[in-house]
């Protein structure tokens, strides 16, 4: 493994934090904290969802701020990041709304506060999963050009 300084580090995370693509995954893992936190605090079995996506949030920021996907090239890292980002985009929207509606007219606010930060999580998803399309039309444009 590759030896990295605790600044060459805190570089890399601050310049990965300042790209598109970083700040997406950074607010996926954070709205998925959030969420997680509201649905514990209710006791859901949603809970699992949220942990789910904010583990593979994380990882995959770590794996593109570490480029750790341009030396694992057995992977197709565009198709997987999109298959976690339009699995979670669904999975969040319909818990939400079920979470919302079920707990409507109860007192405790958590799974409504759990309910609209995932609505809210649900939409940056579906805008990954968005930004993600656009770069495998651009790619599947480029190879199209190149005569791949």
């Amino acid at each position: 493994m590759a030896d990295m300084t605790a600044s060459s580090f805190q570089e890399k995370l601050v310049s990965y934090v300042k790209t598109e693509k970083g700040r997406i995954l950074a607010a996926e893992a954070l709205l998925s904290l959030a969420v997680l936190i509201c649905y514990a605090v209710s006791w859901s079995g949603w809970m699992v969802m949220a942990i789910g996506a904010m583990t593979l949030s994380t990882a995959f920021f770590g794996i593109f701020m570490t480029d750790l996907d341009k030396r694992l090239r057995w992977v197709h890292w565009l198709w997987t990041d999109f298959v976690r980002a339009v699995v979670y985009a669904a999975f969040y929207v319909v818990v939400s709304l079920v979470m919302m509606f079920r707990h409507a007219d109860s007192a405790p606010v958590a799974p409504l506060a759990g309910g609209v930060l995932g609505l809210i999580a649900g939409l940056v998803f579906a805008y990954d999963t968005y930004t993600i399309v656009r770069k495998l039309k651009s790619s599947r444009q480029q190879n199209e050009s190149v005569g791949v």
